[in-house]
């Protein structure tokens, strides 16, 4: 089990360990050469790491602490702008972009609530992908099976094995399609993506403006929302677990297992089974708009046109030195016309309101997070056909809520000893911190 924020406070409180302590023993797990370091950062932060611990400690020593995650170690994509550094993305494109000015807004929110910044981790180049492989930096492994070697989920993929590893306590990754959800479903993690507009995207490279968010990966659902009052500066609130048997659920008919494999099924009916007991009411329904999405972003949708204008000028310069997986898709954006965005930007909201009509009378909505466990990395290097199969079933389920301008967490629902598996936990737009309760209350169910 990994530790909580809360439990490593209060060994920080209590005088069980320092904020030295503990920033030693993640950069030891950085630089373990038969560990997923070398992979999963991009850039480690070792002597403003050690500098900011040593101050955390002193201001500790002086009854001072600045916020519930001070003196913790934390990574964060390399996707948020750090003051004096580029901001590479996980591409080999911008190793030589501008430093930034300033940092990120959510990076220095970090800092001010006392986080020690340990380093940026890897992820798919320009976030582009559900995966996590990245030809240029390498590709950490997962932590299930990891002499066969599996794929850690994407984008924020370095984040998912920072926190798995214990090379940080907490990651902040970004999530377009799934990006937060998907690396925390395969490294048996709890993951939570935002309403978009909640966390502010200051300094933070885009993928598509319309559909990113911000969220953090870690031990527990409280973990989670320590961390997202930080990232959206609101007051902080502790969950507070409703009783099961005042939840309604609803659960898609369609399309979320179409292509499950049989672990992911036989775990999420035992899951549901599980709530079930434990007096939660449980109705399946169909949404067919959930269907009806492919074909709203079958040119390309949001993603491939937004991505398309903020690449336009490096890909005609640069494009042989992109992942040729990540510019295919981007290059997809320069075929939509004005035309074809604007069909999606007004289909949206008709979806959107469709879905919500659906799910008023519920609490939440409950699917796999992602309906296989993880692939080998070495299969998907080697075919082209079996990677966009994959990056397709593997996105499929959380772009929903994304779409959706959605909140969800993702919680491991599997056995233990067995492949991870996550459980998302969806609401409409603005329900976060209502999803974060029910979370809790799930999570102590599950546990």
């Amino acid at each position: 089990m990994l530790p909580t924020i809360s439990q490593l406070q209060r060994d920080l409180d209590e005088g069980r360990t320092t904020s030295l302590a503990l920033t030693d023993a993640a950069l030891a797990r950085i630089d373990d050469t038969g560990g997923e370091g070398a992979r999963a950062f991009t850039q480690v932060y070792r002597d403003q790491a050690l500098a900011a611990a040593r101050a955390s400690d002193l201001l500790r020593a002086a009854g001072l602490r600045r916020s519930a995650i001070d003196g913790l170690p934390i990574s964060v994509k390399d996707l948020f702008d750090i003051t004096g550094q580029p901001t590479t993305a996980g591409s080999a494109v911008l190793r030589d972009a501008e430093p930034a000015r300033a940092n990120a807004l959510i990076v220095q929110r970090l800092i001010d609530a006392g986080a020690i910044i340990v380093g940026r981790t890897n992820m798919t180049e320009f976030a582009f992908s559900g995966l996590g492989l990245n030809p240029h930096y390498g590709t950490p492994r997962s932590p299930w099976d990891r002499a066969t070697g599996r794929i850690p989920g994407g984008s924020s993929s370095g984040a998912g094995v920072s926190v798995a590893d214990g090379m940080s306590v907490a990651a902040i990754g970004t999530d377009t399609g799934g990006s937060v959800r998907i690396p925390s479903a395969f490294c048996g993690l709890t993951g939570f993506k935002p309403t978009a507009s909640r966390v502010s995207q200051q300094g933070t490279l885009p993928l598509s403006a319309s559909l990113d968010s911000i969220g953090p990966l870690a031990a527990s659902v409280e973990c989670c929302a320590i961390l997202d009052a930080i990232l959206s500066g609101s007051p902080y609130a502790a969950p507070q677990a409703p009783d099961l048997s005042s939840l309604r659920f609803a659960v898609p008919a369609n399309l979320v297992l179409d292509g499950a494999d049989d672990h992911v099924r036989t775990t999420f009916a035992a899951t549901l089974e599980r709530l079930a007991q434990a007096g939660a009411q449980i109705r399946t329904i169909d949404i067919p708009e959930f269907n009806e999405l492919a074909h709203i972003n079958r040119k390309g949708g949001f993603t491939c046109s937004e991505s398309w204008h903020w690449h336009q000028s490096l890909l005609e310069s640069r494009e042989a030195e992109y992942d040729p997986r990540v510019s295919s898709r981007i290059l997809r954006g320069k075929a939509m016309s004005a035309a074809d965005y604007i069909d999606v930007l007004q289909a949206r909201p008709q979806w959107i309101a469709g879905v919500e009509s659906r799910l008023q009378s519920f609490d939440a909505l409950l699917l796999p997070t992602v309906p296989v466990t993880a692939p080998v990395i070495a299969d998907l290097e080697a075919s082209d056909e079996a990677y966009f199969a994959a990056n397709g079933l593997i996105l499929r389920n959380p772009t929903l809520i994304n779409f959706l301008d959605g909140c969800a967490l993702s919680l491991p629902c599997h056995a233990a000893g067995t492949a991870p598996v996550g459980l998302m936990v969806a609401g409409i737009g603005g329900q976060d911190r209502r999803i974060l309760d029910i979370g809790q209350a799930i999570e102590a169910t599950l546990a």
